[in-house]
């Protein structure tokens, strides 16, 4: 990953505004940072959250609290608990995650 065009800056999650996205079920509640090529987010998806969509990015993801389960279009599936990450390339593993306890994560775009 190239970061380009973002110089040094401190972000102060707490005073982001969070935007809501509905899942098929529960929903995500995202703190967004985006500058020069990078978006940054603090996502927290609501207990029962399932993603509504199969997601080609590439990311750097870190669970930071909860878990979260993340399964791949080849039907492998993972479970991530606070402290785990996973990285992914654009188009390489499409992925679809959900929650049964709710989750907080730091992800990297």
């Amino acid at each position: 990953m190239k970061i380009a065009e973002v110089p040094f800056c401190v972000v102060d999650w707490a005073t982001v505004e969070p935007s809501k996205h509905a899942g098929k079920t529960g929903e995500a509640f995202w703190r967004t940072f985006e500058k020069g090529n990078i978006l940054v987010r603090m996502v927290e998806y609501t207990p029962g959250y399932v993603a509504d969509h199969w997601c080609k990015k590439g990311h750097v993801l870190l669970v930071m609290e909860g878990e979260l389960i993340t399964e791949l279009d080849d039907g492998r599936k993972f479970v991530l608990k606070a402290g785990s990450s996973y990285q992914v390339a654009e188009d390489l593993n499409p992925h679809r995650s959900y929650t049964r306890t709710g989750a907080k994560l730091f992800i990297v775009d």
